[in-house]
């Protein structure tokens, strides 16, 4: 069977106004040796009042504006798309040229929509389409053929990406995308790469959808699932550095490369604040019964990586193997009556598994179950419709987790009384802890203010290279 790889390009791994696509048609050159390339880039990174931003930032900027009667201001896109078509060769420039001037006039008229109805639903998603991803994959592949490689890019007629209709936070339907795969097939049947934008889909009736953020790595997910049959394919996410086992912006000492994660160790890590991948992206492959590896590739240096697979070859390693925290957290109190109904319709109403159920408790012989939600502004912007299901419900906010990471930590002696010990020696109050073997993580609940966060992560981590494990 023919190889494919699925290889995503995040916003850092262009730079800033595109400084880095040179990095990327290298790494693109070398992919193509031994495989067919489909890569997916996100929306390129800018400057903006002075701050590095993404252009998906600079849209939702420029669309809370158009909200407020202002006129879009589309020169912070023109200008970083403009300082693009320097690496793009004198035989295609014109063209790429006019293609970004009709695409921003296509980002520009939804801006001008939302002065009237509101930057919100397809309004949004068209202004961010095609100001950002679907853009940028369009001047990819007009630098990657200035290099002299066969490619070609998917146009948002033959989208892929089938999605239901819920606008601004989608879900991938596997079934409608599979009937729509024939164009892009033969794309990919043509060229040695094919360029397509992330984070963006398309509803079965034509319109412009998107993820949540961090929803390009779900795009590759969904392309290796839906190529998956066809090719041998994996997927290659390619970052500022491969895993190791502590953010190293928190973590700058006893650091380890880790080489080797299972699905469940990485989707873990990814809900708790490590930037992995998105962890909807491995839900995706599993809930559509997919097998395929999945590589965290060290852009600079490609010869460090960390593979991701379902099942691991025996024991591999330091049985802890991240130790990470997330910040801007919500605990839910509510009666386990109560919390079976809302579970339900989070599943399948709103689609949302953002959560972790601690363990229940009990008072005046009334069942309790709490809830620990990763993202408390998801909290806040649906208290109505979580409190609906019990009234009496309580949710606590400003909480913060610290999260141990291993399939194998029950090889490790101690471990859960060494982790609080040390969180209680740097000066920090453990507001709950949550140890269960079968779910391979142990949770720590702490205070989310000032630098708790990173000083438990600091301290826990400290302990990993002294303790012993079977």
């Amino acid at each position: 069977m023919e190889k494919l790889v699925v290889a995503k390009f995040g916003g850092s791994a262009s730079g800033i106004d595109g400084e880095f696509v040179s990095d990327i048609i290298n790494r693109i050159k070398e992919l193509k040796k031994d495989s067919k390339v489909v890569a997916v880039f996100s929306a390129p990174l800018t400057i903006h009042d002075g701050k590095r931003k993404s252009l998906t930032d600079l849209a939702l900027h420029v669309g809370r504006m158009a909200e407020e009667g202002k006129a879009p201001d589309m020169s912070g896109f023109k200008r970083s798309y403009e300082k693009m078509l320097s690496h793009v060769s004198d035989e295609y420039r014109q063209e790429c040229g006019k293609i970004i001037d009709s695409f921003l006039l296509r980002s520009q008229s939804a801006f001008e929509d939302a002065r009237e109805a509101g930057f919100a639903n397809e309004i949004r998603s068209r202004a961010l389409a095609f100001s950002g991803e679907i853009l940028m994959s369009y001047v990819m592949n007009y630098i990657i053929k200035s290099s002299g490689i066969i490619s070609d890019v998917v146009s948002y007629d033959i989208w892929p990406i089938i999605t239901d209709n819920n606008i601004e936070s989608t879900n991938f339907v596997a079934s409608e995308s599979l009937k729509r795969m024939e164009p892009v097939e033969e794309l990919v049947r043509k060229n040695e790469v094919v360029s397509i934008g992330g984070f963006i889909g398309k509803t079965a009736e034509g319109l412009e959808t998107t993820y949540e953020r961090g929803g390009s790595d779900r795009t590759a997910a969904d392309l290796g699932i839906l190529f998956h049959k066809k090719y041998d394919t994996r997927i290659d996410f390619e970052k500022d550095s491969a895993v190791v086992s502590a953010d190293p912006r928190v973590v700058t000492e006893e650091l380890d490369d880790i080489s080797q994660l299972s699905y469940n160790e990485a989707r873990l890590a990814g809900m708790f604040g490590m930037k992995v991948l998105d962890p909807i992206a491995i839900k995706e492959i599993l809930e559509n019964g997919v097998d395929m590896p999945i590589i965290i590739t060290n852009m600079k240096n490609s010869q460090k990586t960390t593979t991701i697979k379902r099942r691991l070859d025996g024991q591999n390693g330091h049985p802890l193997k991240i130790v990470t925290g997330k910040r801007n957290c919500a605990i839910l109190k509510i009666e386990s009556d109560s919390a079976q109904r809302l579970l339900e319709s989070l599943e399948k109403d709103k689609r949302y598994s953002e959560f972790v159920i601690l363990s229940p408790y009990t008072k005046d012989d009334i069942e309790f179950t709490r809830i620990l939600f990763l993202d408390a502004d998801y909290v806040k912007r649906n208290e109505r419709y979580i409190l609906g299901f019990d009234s009496l419900a309580n949710i606590t906010y400003n909480r913060g987790v610290v999260t141990l990471i291993g399939d194998e930590m029950w090889r490790v002696h101690q471990i859960v009384s060494k982790a609080s010990s040390r969180i209680g020696s740097a000066g920090l109050n453990i507001l709950n802890m949550d140890a269960q073997e079968e779910t391979s993580r142990v949770i720590i609940v702490t205070d989310d203010s000032n630098d708790n966060i990173e000083k438990a992560i600091r301290a826990v981590h400290s302990e990993r290279s002294k303790i012993t494990f079977s």
